[in-house]
């Protein structure tokens, strides 16, 4: 499944709010410990596409000419 950076959002905010509100402190590390996890794995996300398009832009070009027609 795929989420969009909104849906993360929503995501962490509901989980925010559920530590806030959660009275049994078994819960809210529970929600604490979800919520650390989606926080790492948005931030490796945005890293390896931070990554991807730094080297899409350092990869390696062609320069193609038609001089090939002059001979």
């Amino acid at each position: 499944m795929n989420f969009t950076s909104h849906d993360i959002s929503v995501i962490e905010k509901s989980l925010q709010h559920a530590i806030r509100s959660e009275q049994s402190e078994m819960k809210a590390a529970e929600f604490r410990e979800v919520l650390q996890k989606l926080q790492v794995s948005s931030m490796q996300v945005l890293q390896l596409t931070s990554e991807a398009a730094e080297l899409s832009r350092d990869g390696i070009r062609y320069d193609y000419d038609d001089s090939s027609d002059l001979m």
